[in-house]
């Protein structure tokens, strides 16, 4: 196995220029489909944690429902140190609790492999039951770095809850650490909390129950559970001196429940800033089709971080207020007149936690469509122009410096470019096809066609052009897999009655052809340019304006324009 190891990491450290990805044994453990993990089927997990403030230590039991794809005798667990596992259980027959037989296992590079001495046969439900403890990695700029987070109100109370995405869900529970595979049944999260503290724990989806527990007296149990697919990283605890309240959304699936969860001292606050949601709702719902989760219910959670997008439990830490923080990312004005946590990780719903990305490498498809999600949102509420002007206001945060699309494999993403980079790409695809009505719908059938899927980026690539009647395949390859910019090189002569334009793209992939489109006034142009082929366009209309033509085109398509006189 090693070897094999050994093999993958040095061809994937050659790949390319830009793709040299620094990579050890853990990552190509973490980010394949060994043996050992291609051969079941999460269906459901079912944890239960118990935290502890003082020590920063945690103490939890984690239930797998699984399915056999295919026989083995050996399993691989992830969870990171410096968390222990105690011991493991393995139910032969998911349906008889008590015939459970003790695993013997081995740890190494964040992994636990465990032996199982009479193979699951394909087709057979089993379950593994994980006793587990240990001081989790703790998140010092949390959700940048990730792991378990220990803060305090204002009112000095115990504030609590974990961001993980990148750094992994195995930072805090043993799992299948890989977004390939989510538990198609769902999963249920119980938190005990001391009773003393007055603590709320909060998690994803409806709460089941809450109660005392006799042989836990310190202690107040708190269950959730969501019934639909969810990725590992988007189950989450909260707890700390919540107070929440309720409404009921009017949506495109009929009444969709709507709760809140906010620190006691910031409730008056939380109440006129949350009146976007619904905003939001209205928004996303228009471009991206019906929420995806009706039957787990929205909840929009104040957390000690920025935010996240914690599948039906959004991670909130905007401070109450309009833009990033405070700030407009696009410079353009736009962006200070909505909360962008609320808009952006509630993004996310329809592209990250409906549809999920196999592999990290193809993490634009989360990032990108949600950024646009900002872009549409704009648009939305207050005009195509302003939803313009913030698109490209978001240009000044792309880097270009590596490929949005990273190493597949080794638990690597691509550039933060898929952020910004990948808004525009979308933008610009969007005045390709030249028909909103088009491009809509596309966007809706992206969420019905892979609705609570994980895909590769090739599906929605090819999907796009299917349904768009276009190849966009070169123009993907342009945006995604180098971090050249194309260039439209134009040169436009006007003699007595003719106009005539002169232009080839530069800069660009083989074969790049990227169409475009001109609407002015009543007329409507379009070119077709082709990679370093020049071609001419005499132009017999009057009021046909460079100008314009050049501030429209590099406004509407992330594109370099570039004279020649």
């Amino acid at each position: 196995m090693k070897s094999t190891l050994l093999l993958l990491i040095t061809s994937l450290c050659s790949v390319s220029l830009y793709a040299q990805p620094i990579v050890n044994e853990a990552d190509v453990l973490r980010g394949s489909l060994n043996e050992n993990r291609d051969w079941f089927d999460i269906k459901r997990y079912m944890i239960d944690v118990t935290p502890n403030y003082e020590a920063k230590s945690i103490i939890g039991v984690v239930s797998w429902k699984a399915l056999a794809v295919k026989p083995s005798k050996q399993i691989q667990i992830d969870l990171q140190a410096p968390m222990v596992i105690d011991s493991i259980l393995l139910w032969p027959n998911v349906n008889e609790s008590m015939n459970t037989i003790r695993l013997e296992f081995t740890r190494s590079n964040n992994i636990a492999l465990a032996q199982i001495e009479k193979q699951i046969p394909k087709g057979k439900q089993f379950g593994l039951t994980i006793f587990y403890h240990g001081v989790p990695k703790e998140a010092i700029r949390p959700p940048w770095d990730g792991g378990w987070i220990w803060k305090k109100d204002s009112n000095g109370q115990p504030w609590m809850s974990v961001a993980c995405q990148g750094l992994g869900a195995s930072v805090w529970y043993p799992c299948k650490d890989h977004q390939s595979d989510e538990p198609e049944e769902g999963a249920q999260l119980t938190i005990q909390v001391p009773k003393d503290k007055n603590l709320i724990a909060i998690g994803n989806g409806r709460k089941v129950t809450e109660s005392n527990l006799i042989n836990l007296s310190n202690n107040n149990r708190f269950s959730w559970q969501v019934t639909n697919p969810i990725n590992n990283y988007n189950i989450i605890p909260y707890i700390g001196d919540y107070v929440g309240w309720k409404e009921n959304y009017k949506g495109l699936k009929g009444n969709l429940d709507v709760s809140y969860w906010v620190l006691r001292s910031d409730s008056a606050k939380a109440v006129e800033q949350f009146k976007q949601v619904p905003k939001m709702l209205e928004a996303f719902e228009y471009w991206f089709g019906p929420y995806p989760f009706y039957e787990d219910g929205f909840q929009m959670v104040q957390s000690p971080h920025l935010g996240m997008e914690h599948q039906s439990a959004i991670a909130y830490g905007n401070k109450y207020m309009n833009g990033y923080l405070g700030r407009d990312l696009s410079g353009s004005g736009w962006g200070l007149k909505w909360d962008f946590i609320i808009v952006h990780e509630s993004g996310h719903e329809w592209f990250a936690n409906n549809i999920t990305t196999k592999d990290i490498a193809d993490m634009w498809v989360h990032e990108g469509f949600t950024n646009y999600s900002e872009t549409l949102f704009t648009e939305y509420f207050y005009g195509k122009q302003a939803g313009n002007e913030y698109n490209y206001g978001i240009r000044r945060n792309i880097k270009n410096d590596i490929p949005i699309i990273g190493a597949y494999g080794v638990n690597q993403e691509g550039s933060g470019d898929m952020y910004s980079k990948g808004a525009n790409l979308i933008h610009t695809i969007r005045h390709a096809i030249n028909n909103d009505s088009l491009f809509r719908s596309i966007l809706i059938e992206l969420n019905t066609q892979f609705y609570h899927q994980t895909v590769t980026t090739e599906q929605v690539e090819n999907y796009i052009s299917l349904r768009a009647g276009f190849g966009f395949q070169k123009v993907f390859d342009q945006y995604l897999r180098t971090t050249q910019i194309p260039v439209f090189s134009y040169s436009y002569n006007e003699k007595e009655k003719e106009k005539i334009l002169t232009y080839q793209y530069k800069n660009c992939v083989t074969g790049f052809n990227l169409p475009l489109h001109f609407n002015y006034l009543d007329k409507k142009y379009s070119f077709m340019p082709m990679d370093y082929q020049s071609q001419q366009r005499l132009i017999q209309d009057a009021n046909f304006n460079l100008q314009d033509f050049v501030k429209t085109i590099e406004s509407q398509y992330y594109i370099r324009l570039e004279e020649v006189k």
